[in-house]
C-alpha cells in the first residue's frame, strides 16, 4: 500500500464522538477548500457505521452546500431514518463552524435474487497497463501544474486521452479514465464502496468542459461540484482496475450535467454516477 492510500484510509476511519456522531480530518495539502470526494466517502462511511454490515450500499444522494474548510474537523451527524426488512435509510449532515456544508441520503439494502442486464462494456478501450501513468502523461506539463503534478495520490489514474487542464481544444463531451486504489484495500465492501465514492468526484466534470475547450483552471472559470448521486449495482473491489466511462448530456444556466458509468476489469457494469456542477465563465476583461 502506497503513503498516500494509507492516508486516505486513515482519512476514511471517523473518530466516533457519540452513538450517531463521527469526527473526520482532512489531509494536509494545501487546500482551498475540502475536496468533494473526501466529504462524500467520509459520509458514506459515517452511514455505514450504523448499518448492519449484511446489508450493502445500493444508492446514495447528496448536496454540496458550502465549501469545506480543510484546516478544521468535519462532524457528521447521521439520523437513522429507517430500519426496514429490505432496505435500512440513513441521511447524514456534515458540520463545520456550525453550519451544514454537504448533505447525504444512502440506502442500504439486503442482497436479493432478480432480473439482469446491464449496458455493454465500451470497445476499444485498452488496458490498463498499457496505458501511460499520471506522471508519464503529465510530465511535460509538469512545470507548469506544480504542485498539483507531484502531490501524493492514493488513486492510481490512467486517462485514455489528455484531459482538458493539459489539451485546450473543443472535443466531445465524454472521456475515459482506467483507475483502482494504489494498492491492496482490505476485504471491506463498504470500505471499496467508501473509496470509489472519493474517486467518482475526480475528473467526472471534466466531460462538460471538453466542448468549450476549457478546464477548471482556465482563466476566468469558477467551478463546484453541486449534488452527486451514485447507484451500486454489483459487488466489486475499488483495488482492482476500472474503467470510468464519463459523458456529459447537458450545459445550461451555468450548471454542467455529467453521467458516469463505472465497469469492473472483467465488464461488469458495477456502479453509475451522476454529478451536477456550478459552471460560471467570465468574459475577458
Amino acid at each position: 500500500m502506497t503513503a498516500a492510500l494509507d492516508e486516505l484510509l486513515d482519512i476514511l476511519d471517523l473518530e466516533p464522538i457519540e452513538v450517531n456522531i463521527f469526527r473526520g480530518r482532512s489531509p494536509d495539502e494545501q487546500r482551498q477548500r475540502v475536496f468533494g470526494g473526501q466529504v462524500a466517502g467520509q459520509a458514506l462511511v459515517a452511514a455505514g457505521r450504523t448499518v448492519d454490515p449484511d446489508r450493502p450500499v445500493h444508492s446514495l444522494h447528496a448536496y454540496f452546500i458550502r465549501p469545506g474548510d480543510p484546516n478544521v474537523p468535519i462532524l457528521y451527524d447521521v439520523d437513522r431514518l429507517r430500519d426496514g426488512r429490505s432496505f435500512t435509510t440513513r441521511r447524514v449532515v456534515a458540520i463545520q463552524h456550525g453550519k451544514a456544508i454537504f448533505n447525504l441520503s444512502a440506502s442500504f439494502h439486503v442482497p436479493e435474487s432478480g432480473m439482469e442486464h446491464q449496458l455493454p462494456f465500451p470497445e476499444g478501450v485498452p488496458d490498463p497497463e498499457t496505458m501511460p501513468t499520471f506522471q508519464e502523461r503529465m510530465a511535460p506539463y509538469a512545470e507548469r501544474m506544480g504542485d498539483w503534478f507531484h502531490r501524493p495520490r492514493p488513486i492510481d489514474q490512467r486517462y485514455i486521452a489528455d484531459p482538458p487542464r493539459v489539451r485546450k481544444e473543443r472535443r466531445p463531451p465524454n472521456q475515459q479514465v482506467r483507475m483502482r486504489a494504489d494498492g491492496k484495500l482490505p476485504d471491506d465492501p463498504l470500505l471499496h464502496a467508501c473509496v470509489v465514492a472519493y474517486a467518482s468526484d475526480m475528473s467526472l466534470l471534466d466531460s462538460v468542459y471538453l466542448p468549450h475547450a476549457l478546464s477548471w483552471d482556465s482563466p476566468g472559470v469558477q467551478g463546484a461540484s453541486l449534488d452527486h448521486a451514485m447507484w451500486f449495482h454489483r459487488p466489486f473491489r475499488a483495488d482492482e482496475w476500472f474503467l470510468y466511462d464519463q459523458m456529459s448530456p447537458s450545459a445550461s444556466d451555468a450548471r454542467g450535467l455529467a453521467e458516469g458509468k463505472i465497469f469492473s476489469r472483467d465488464g461488469q457494469l458495477v456502479v453509475s454516477v451522476v454529478q451536477e456542477g456550478l459552471i460560471r465563465v467570465r468574459p475577458p476583461t
